[in-house]
This record gives C-alpha cells, sequence and structure tokens, in this order.
C-alpha cells in the first residue's frame, strides 16, 4: 500500500529495510544477498543458511511473486539453476543486481502492518489488516472495513489505545496485545528516527510457536532528511539507479524520470513549478519524458550542466525551462542556456519563460541564442510546445 500523497522519498529494497527491522529488534529471518552466480553453495553454507530456501528478486516493485520474483529451492541444485535464471535478468522492466536468500518461515497465518505518514492529518498513522499478503491491495479495494485504520497523536505517541483498537477493530483480540504492541513500538521507533513517510510489514506472519515474524518489508524514507542519515545515503548509493539521476545527484539537482520515449523535458527552480508545468502538458495530451529541479542560486555553470544532463535523455529534443528569479538570477540563467546550447548536438529547442532579477539582461541573452524561444509565461509555453508538435 502506498503512502498518501508521497513524491520525494527514497524506497528501501527488501533486504535494506530488513536491515533496519534487525536494528530496531523486529524479527527478520535469517538471510544473505547474492550478486554473483559463483560460488552459491560456499555463501549459503558460510551464512548458515539451511534448506528450503526462499529467494527474493531485489528491486522496487510490487508483485514480485506474481511476476516471478520470488522462487523457492529445496537443495543446491535447485538454487544455482535459480539463480542461474533470475540474477541479472528483467523483471517488470527492471535489472535483478541482486537476490535475497533467506529460509523459509513456517507460517500459522499472514497480516499486514504499516505506519505512514498521513499528510492530510499531519500525523503518523497506523493500518493493520488480519488478511495479509499479496493480496491486501485487493482488500484494500473491496473490504475496506478488513483494514484498522488509526491516527497516532505525534505529541503523546503510540498509546496502548491504538493497539487495543487495532485487535478490535481486525478481530484478532486481545491474545496477541502485547506482541502487537512490542513490534509496533519498535517500528514507531524507526519511523520517527529516519523520518519515514512508510514503515511496512507485508506479511506480518504468526509462525506455529505464535512469534511475530516480518516476512517482508518496505521503508520509504523523506529525502530532505538524509543529510543526519549515513547510513542510508550508504542505501541510496547502492541503488541501481538511472544514470542520469546519479549524475544529476552529484551536482545536487534532482532529476525525474518519466515517461521513456518522450520528447520533451521541463526544468524549473520549484517543484511546485514543475508539477504546474507537467499537469499543463499532459492536459494537452504532451507526455513528460523526465523533469529537473534546480533547486536555488544556480551559477551559469550549474544551469548549463542542468541542462546538459536533461538533454541527455534519450529521444528529448525540446526542453521547456521556467523560472522564477530571486536568489536565481535571469542572466545567469540565460548565460548557462547559451554555454549549453553551443555544445549541444542535433536539433535541439529552448522554450524559456523567466520572471524576476535582472530579466531584461537576461532576455537580451536569449534573443542571441538560434535554438531559444521565449515565452511570457507557462500557459503561453504549453501553447507554444502544443503547436510544435501538433
Amino acid at each position: 500500500m502506498k503512502p498518501y500523497g508521497v513524491v520525494n522519498d527514497l524506497k528501501l529494497l527488501e533486504y535494506q529495510a530488513k536491515e533496519l527491522f534487525a536494528k530496531y529488534g523486529i524479527n527478520v529471518q535469517k538471510s544473505e544477498i547474492i550478486s554473483d552466480k559463483a560460488g552459491i553453495s560456499e555463501t549459503i553454507a558460510f551464512a548458515g543458511l539451511e534448506y528450503p530456501l526462499v529467494i527474493k528478486a531485489q528491486v522496487q516493485i510490487g508483485g514480485r511473486g506474481k511476476a516471478g520474483g520470488v522462487r523457492f529451492a529445496e537443495n543446491t541444485a535447485q538454487l544455482q539453476e535459480i539463480t542461474d535464471s533470475l540474477l541479472f535478468s528483467e523483471l517488470k522492466g527492471l535489472v535483478v543486481n541482486k537476490l535475497l536468500v533467506e529460509e523459509k518461515a513456517d507460517i500459522k497465518t499472514e497480516w499486514y502492518l504499516s505506519i505512514l505518514l498521513d499528510r492530510d492529518k499531519k500525523s503518523p498513522r497506523v493500518l493493520f489488516s488480519a488478511s495479509g499478503g499479496v493480496d491486501i491491495e485487493e482488500t484494500a479495494a473491496n473490504n475496506p472495513e478488513a483494514i484498522a485504520s488509526v491516527l497516532v497523536n505525534p505529541l503523546t505517541g503510540l498509546s496502548d489505545y491504538v493497539v487495543r483498537y487495532v485487535c478490535s477493530k481486525s478481530g484478532i483480540g486481545d491474545g496477541y496485545f502485547d506482541k502487537l504492541k512490542d513490534i509496533l513500538i519498535r517500528m514507531y521507533g524507526l519511523f520517527l528516527e529516519y523520518s519515514c513517510i512508510l514503515v511496512e510489514i507485508n506479511p506480518l506472519v504468526v509462525k506455529e510457536d505464535d512469534k511475530l515474524l516480518a516476512l517482508d518489508g518496505k521503508v520509504d524514507i523523506d529525502d530532505s532528511a538524509l543529510f543526519r542519515l549515513p547510513d542510508v545515503v550508504k542505501y541510496r548509493d547502492s541503488l541501481d539507479d538511472h544514470p542520469l539521476v546519479v549524475e544529476a545527484r552529484l551536482q545536487r539537482f534532482l532529476y525525474i524520470p518519466l515517461k521513456t520515449g518522450s520528447k520533451v523535458a521541463v526544468m524549473s527552480n520549484g517543484s511546485g513549478m514543475i508539477m504546474s508545468m507537467i499537469d499543463l502538458l499532459n492536459k494537452e495530451k504532451i507526455e513528460v519524458s523526465c523533469a529537473l529541479d534546480l533547486g536555488g542560486g544556480a551559477t551559469s555553470e550549474r544551469i548549463a550542466e542542468a541542462v546538459r544532463i536533461t538533454l541527455a535523455t534519450p529521444g528529448v529534443d525540446t526542453l521547456f525551462i521556467c523560472i522564477f528569479g530571486g536568489i536565481t538570477r535571469c542572466d545567469e540563467v540565460a548565460d548557462g542556456i547559451k554555454k549549453a546550447m553551443e555544445q549541444a548536438e542535433g536539433n535541439k529547442t529552448i522554450v524559456i519563460r523567466m520572471e524576476g532579477t535582472n530579466k531584461n539582461r537576461g532576455m537580451e541573452i536569449i534573443k542571441t541564442i538560434p535554438e531559444a524561444v521565449s515565452v511570457t509565461g507557462i500557459v503561453d509555453g504549453v501553447k507554444t510546445i502544443t503547436r510544435r508538435f501538433s
């Protein structure tokens, strides 16, 4: 299940989420990461794993099991066969570069449990269902009453009332109160200390001995908190991101891939402006390939880098730029665009709208760029691009 209204979040892979779970004392299966097809039997033996084993593709998508990304091995030969076929293969358009191998759990029943940020209420929200696993989305759509939902007061924290409500509403009863309270307190600690947008365990299984186990997990972290989370920065840097995302990150830009193969990209110095540009273009049936957020105070050299990175997106030949110059000066923007276009290859077009500091000086520079078209506002820019592709 996805948190409400989330845009800027870092989504960890399952094994990374489970490492955080273990750090907070949440019970997870013994496991090992495989990123090489060679020496698998030795790796498993050294990790002390016992068959049967579960092999999970580590990719940031839902529905891995139904797509063949979760498999079972009874012996080393089966494990090798699965690894050979799954590792470095493509699953739902993503390359599988890591496999999580863990011991198969004895399961009595499966639950769903999460804490997410409810942006409308500005508070954490606990969601619980006694029907967890791969069908939780179907449960949420067809039987929402089966999901217990309760807000957590951020001033008082996770109270007994929250746990008792969840037990009562879901029908599991007070017999699991202590166990559920313990795991929720641990999840809530992780949620707060890591500035999470979502901490999800699905399924949270009840084992045959009645102990609770996080069989799968998701952790989404507010990326504005990364400056104080060096361990999460290491997680992020280990992810197989789009190469232009990585390149933009090195320049302290936010590059967002959107629609592969589209010809139009957008750039601005604010997420609100970017969303408005995308919405207006979409209304005209024009899909956006990518977006780049400059942030504030960009120099001409950084603007040139931003334009170069964005125009390097495969298929993009039109870049729509909207700038409100406060800290970012319009003449610096224009000079950066000019530098980038002097080095650009192929037939590229810039549609530019600028307002703010040194606008007149910036517009004079824009007039000297043959590939640039100046517009008076976002709507005018959208009309210009629409005419170009009509």
